[in-house]
């Protein structure tokens, strides 16, 4: 991670860590670096994609990005309020040079964030990233301004968030009538694209949080607070229900019971539906660090075989495209499936699921047997100082102890958050009681550990 593009792009407190003059400048940089080229080459008439999610601040980013892409000479088309997944798929299907989405996803309002993707879909390298923040930082020569003639136009593209609704429309086989479902579209992003997707495919929608008002999104609903959708299933009596994040690349499911359906399972549901396609390429489907233990033996019992890597959906993708997989995904809900896109997209995968439900006449619930779910618990906690935290000697041998103690039968992590000022802890064990007791050493040592200071 560099000084200010962390694992999913630039993010962080508005108008502290992240203005209006940074997005300036990476609207500058970004249209520079295309109108010269790495190698020298000019491009003829490139042209820049900027969507964001309904956060009050991303308007002012927006307008400063579109800016400075215009100052440096190229053309900024804005589809205003829209989901990161169909900006990745505008960009690489309408000859787009790069893509902008501004938003902090799962993060409360008063966050935000830029992401950046390439022409090809794919979340901006890591050579670039450096050097737009030498840019920022003004370690590298001033870019000059477009002179009268070549400066950028800034033009309205709504018709491009039509085109990605009639790509999600077209992916499924099945026809979704009179199925009951469930959106909480977390007052973000999707609230745009989701509701009418699936109602065009016949689906009965019972959809909430949909109105954002720039502060409530991510507001006590989403997938980060799924209890609000699967108290709905239950209340309405619903097929199935979605929940969504901020900027719509995340799904986590409710089946009929109520019950959470978090990636892992929808990998699991995905994967024997790959197999029964045979489309599941090299038999292998890739995961995190961060996923169940269970689904990797669930998995192993049909003969899949898994890749774990770091968290983030982006290096989920990396190694997706470098070894010729079809399928990954994280247990927070980022689900890749390539035939469809390059990134996680929320939407995608609950019409997948919906699909399957379909095709098979299984219920969520009868889809996700046989997956196995050891007991697992998540935390995050705010901290001073997160990379000084995960290493600190006394947490490393607290957490040395529990693994020895626990025989190879549970696993411990703890990683400084790519996005918030907070360390994530995840603890895993065969035994609840154990899982659970470890968790509340952990998070008392942090704590003492932050009074401390």
């Amino acid at each position: 991670m560099g000084k200010y593009f962390g694992t999913d792009g630039f993010r962080g407190e508005i108008n502290s860590a992240l203005n209006p003059s940074h997005a300036y400048k990476i609207g500058r940089f970004l249209a520079y670096h295309l109108k010269t080229g790495v190698k020298g080459d000019t491009l003829t008439h490139p042209k820049i994609l900027i969507g964001k999610d309904p956060r009050r601040s991303s308007y002012s980013l927006e307008y400063a990005i579109a800016s400075g892409i215009a100052a440096s000479g190229v053309d900024a088309y804005l589809l205003h309020v829209t989901t990161t997944p169909s900006v990745s798929y505008v960009t690489s299907t309408y000859g787009f040079d790069y893509g902008i989405m501004i938003t902090a996803s799962h993060n409360p309002h008063f966050d935000n964030g830029i992401k950046i993707i390439d022409k090809d879909g794919r979340k901006l390298d890591d050579a670039t990233t450096m050097r737009i923040e030498e840019y920022i930082d003004g370690k590298c020569a001033d870019i000059p301004y477009a002179s009268a003639d070549d400066i950028g136009k800034i033009t309205d593209y709504l018709q491009g968030r039509k085109k990605y609704a009639r790509h999600l429309a077209s992916v499924i086989q099945s026809k979704l009538t009179n199925m009951r479902i469930g959106l909480d579209c977390a007052n973000g992003a999707a609230w745009s694209i989701a509701p009418d997707v699936f109602s065009s495919l016949g689906a009965q929608v019972n959809a909430i949080c949909c109105e954002p008002d720039g502060l409530n999104i991510n507001d006590r609903c989403g997938s980060t607070h799924i209890e609000r959708m699967c108290e709905l299933v239950t209340r309405e009596c619903l097929d199935v229900g979605f929940a969504f994040d901020g900027d719509g690349d995340r799904c986590i499911a409710s089946d009929e019971n109520g019950k959470v359906v978090d990636g892992d399972k929808i990998l699991y549901i995905l994967a024997r539906r790959a197999i029964r396609e045979n489309c599941l390429d090299k038999n292998t489907v890739v995961i995190t660090s961060m996923s169940n233990g269970g689904l990797i033996d669930s998995l192993k019992d049909l003969g899949v075989n898994t890749e774990i890597t770091s968290v983030g959906d982006k290096y989920v993708w990396e190694c997706i495209e470098k070894n010729g997989y079809s399928l990954g995904g994280e247990q927070s809900g980022h689900i890749i499936v390539r035939k469809h896109s390059s990134t996680g997209d929320g939407i995608l995968t609950a019409l997948l699921l919906c699909d399957e439900m379909q095709s098979t006449g299984l219920t969520l619930s009868e889809l996700c047997q046989g997956m196995r779910v050891y007991p697992q618990y998540s935390e995050s906690i705010y901290v001073k100082n997160k990379d000084m935290t995960v290493t600190d000697p006394r947490l490393t041998s607290l957490v040395k102890t529990f693994e020895d103690c626990s025989g190879g039968h549970g696993r411990i992590m703890i990683r400084a958050s790519g996005t918030e000022a907070k360390v994530r802890i995840m603890v895993e064990n065969e035994s609840d009681i154990t899982a659970k007791k470890y968790m509340r050493a952990i998070m008392n040592l942090i704590t003492e550990m932050e009074n401390s200071k």
